[in-house]
């Protein structure tokens, strides 16, 4: 089978040239056979000058018109292809020394532009963000079934950086009846909902700043803001937390960190609190408050490149509830995964949060996701998540 050639137009090929993994709209030379290609058809792309530069997806209604999908020219990006490319995400993870548990496919850092898929050992949970993506999922299916074996495998269409794509939103399952999985961290077992959770469900990119987190917690009062199913506070609580508070608006993710807790003996040190954060944060300060360790993750605050501005000020508002509510010699752990938000940008909001708090602080530790979340090193995008833990005087 012949793929579609498309070109770059003159004097706009110095970024894919350069190792980017995009091509945007305004650098393709566009016509009317290229407009009716279906969304997400793989094609070969060159430049003007001749140059091949591989075998790429393809939508000519997206800003993102091409992403690569393998650099070879002579590709035919099939069934075998896709698992060949699952396959080395499996090789590295497993390489990488991490658990059955965790984010098995990163997108374009994992040769995959658009894909996320997370593992729940003998479930799978997948989200296509393309069009690409979308038209190869039962490629993408077949080739997980093959490898794994999964029990199920569920779909978590709902982002909204589908409608970019020009596609629907939606879940539901593609493999299996039963769409609930379990999440085995820190010596505790998380009941996990692949439907309605955010996201897939469950936040391994924090894997490693839990832990960091747990090793501070034996003895220590606790919140957990923005818990979700309480990943970071369940944990501490585990590792000897004297008392933890969840704080999150989502009663149904509130109900499910209460049955994690009671179901591993920790229920008597774990109390969950409903309620927007921000707006709670506000009234413990008010009602003077404090705990020895104090853990902001929320979600992302910058949809977009235009909520940058508000995003940061909210950030700084997010640092200077939290440092008032931080015992001295407490901690504080607070983090971004809005990719929008440069790492600088939102270190400076935070500092600068702490600082009209009026406290003394030093970082311990700046971090990212874990392993299991590599990054292109073209696109920062991947490298979404920014987290600070500070102790503060």
């Amino acid at each position: 089978m012949s793929l579609p050639l498309i070109r770059l137009l003159p004097a706009r090929d110095r970024r894919v040239k350069s190792g980017h993994p995009w091509a945007f709209s305004n650098e393709i030379a566009m016509n009317a056979e290229l407009r009716a290609l279906p969304p997400g058809s793989p094609v070969r792309l060159e430049g003007d000058d001749g140059m091949k530069h591989g075998v790429w997806h393809f939508n000519p209604h997206s800003l993102i018109a091409a992403r690569v999908l393998d650099r070879n020219p002579e590709v035919e990006p099939g069934g075998n292809w896709y698992r060949r490319r699952l396959s080395d995400a499996l090789a590295l993870r497993a390489r990488l020394g991490v658990p059955n548990f965790c984010r098995l496919v990163h997108a374009e850092a994992d040769g995959l532009p658009g894909l996320v898929v997370d593992r729940f050992d003998d479930v799978i949970a997948l989200q296509a963000n393309t069009a690409g993506m979308e038209a190869a999922t039962p490629l993408i299916v077949k080739a997980l079934g093959e490898l794994l074996s999964p029990r199920a495998i569920v779909s978590r269409n709902d982002s909204a950086v589908r409608t970019l794509e020009g596609l629907a939103l939606g879940s539901g399952l593609l493999h299996g009846t039963e769409a609930r999985a379990r999440v085995e961290e820190g010596g505790i077992g998380f009941e996990v909902d692949l439907l309605s959770g955010q996201k897939t469900g469950w936040f391994f990119d924090q894997r490693e700043n839990r832990a960091r987190v747990a090793a501070l917690a034996n003895g220590a009062t606790m919140l957990d803001a923005f818990c979700h199913t309480g990943g970071f506070g369940l944990l501490a609580a585990k590792a000897g937390a004297a008392q933890v508070t969840l704080l999150d608006r989502s009663q149904p993710a509130l109900d499910l960190a209460m049955a994690t807790a009671a179901a591993n003996g920790l229920a008597e040190r774990v109390a969950a609190q409903r309620g927007e954060a921000l707006e709670a944060l506000e009234r413990m300060v008010g009602a003077r408050k404090t705990f020895d360790i104090v853990v902001a993750d929320p979600p992302a605050f910058a949809k977009s490149r235009k909520d940058i501005p508000a995003a940061l000020r909210a950030y700084q508002r997010l640092a200077r509830l939290c440092a008032q509510l931080v015992a001295p010699g407490g901690y504080l752990f607070i983090a971004s995964c809005s990719h929008h938000a440069a790492p600088a940008e939102f270190f400076e909001a935070v500092a600068q949060g702490v600082w009209r708090a009026r406290r003394e602080a030093r970082i311990l530790c700046s971090s990212g996701a874990g392993p299991d979340h590599p990054v292109h090193p073209i696109l920062p995008e991947s490298a979404y998540l920014k987290a600070q833990l500070l102790q503060l005087a």
